[in-house]
């Protein structure tokens, strides 16, 4: 299995997330301005909610993705106030022709003092078993 992950953050706590994904798969976890230029049958997407809605970056993003390249789109993601962004992601990938699987990975993340500290490290733990269920 091949894998890359990917993830927009305005806060840092989806990096967090993204790079414990991504040391639990043996790869670097990179930000959406870097594409997926080689085939993978996981991507695993890092993001959250921004006004509501998934930000602008990511839906431009995913709505780029290349469907001979990416196998699969796994979401994962923390916020402070929304939980998931599984339906906006998967309503974009659909439109993209990129499968998302149906499992997702999402936790409180800390935002102007909400959830202070999160993630924290039992998210981290927690979000590195998630991806090992891929391996």
């Amino acid at each position: 299995m091949t894998y890359a992950v990917r993830y927009y953050t305005k806060t840092g706590n989806t990096k967090r997330l993204a790079e414990a994904v991504a040391k639990e798969l043996g790869v670097e976890a990179m930000p959406i301005s870097t594409p997926v230029t080689e085939k993978v049958d996981i991507l695993f997407l890092g993001n959250s909610y921004y006004a509501f809605n998934i930000d602008p970056e990511v839906r431009d993003f995913v709505a780029s993705l290349d469907k001979e390249l990416v196998g699969k789109l796994v979401n994962f993601g923390s916020a402070a106030m929304l939980n998931s962004t599984y339906k906006k992601v998967k309503a974009v990938a659909e439109k993209a022709g990129v499968p998302m699987d149906e499992k997702e990975f999402h936790c409180k993340g800390e935002f102007k003092g909400i959830h202070k500290g999160r993630p924290n490290d039992e998210d981290l733990k927690a979000v590195a078993e998630f991806a090992r269920q891929y391996k």
